[in-house]
């Protein structure tokens, strides 16, 4: 889980944020701390459909020594883990709720991550609720919008020899785990 020492610039690719929405919804610094930090991610969304990105982001998480606990109305297992109904349901302490749901969820799942006492909530990439995010922060979360958890942690990291993405890092040499 440990994040690597390889320089790595801010990502602006792609994103219609302005530099002022970057710096509060996808500060690098914000990103660092919850990629250290956290070790118990519940997935929102989480889909057993192996194809679908959900399942091929909690397949790297699991990889890299997360605790990923699927969050979806669905009964059993994903990955090996089991599926519990909303964030409320889940056992213990859950340090980052990772939102793989459409944008109108996202506030009733910001209030969930609030109640459930998370430390950070993350919406995935074209998902955005500004109101749910400054409700968020307000109560004390840290928040990152419009970013991919497995494409941030592979960046810092030093290597996204999954899927090969643009991580505009400056240095060919791995990370030392």
């Amino acid at each position: 889980m440990g994040l690597g020492s390889s320089t790595a610039c801010s990502i602006s690719l792609n994103t219609s944020f302005t530099p002022e929405q970057r710096a509060r919804y996808q500060n690098d610094d914000v990103i660092q701390d919850i990629l250290r930090s956290a070790k118990t991610i519940a997935m929102v969304g989480l889909s057993a459909d192996k194809q679908k990105a959900s399942h091929f982001v909690a397949s790297y998480l699991l990889y890299e020594g997360y605790r990923v606990i699927p969050v979806t109305p669905r009964n059993g297992e994903i990955l090996g883990q089991t599926c519990y109904p909303d964030l409320k349901s889940v056992p213990g302490k859950i340090d980052l709720v990772d939102i793989f749901r459409p944008s109108h969820e996202v506030m009733g799942l910001m209030e969930d991550a609030i109640a459930v006492g998370a430390k950070a909530v993350w919406t995935q990439l074209r998902i955005l609720d500004f109101d749910a995010a400054e409700k968020a922060i307000a109560a004390g979360l840290n928040v990152i919008m419009d970013k991919c958890v497995k494409m941030e942690h592979g960046r810092y990291q030093g290597g996204l020899h999954w899927a090969g993405m643009n991580t505009e890092i400056i240095t060919a040499r791995r990370a030392k785990a």
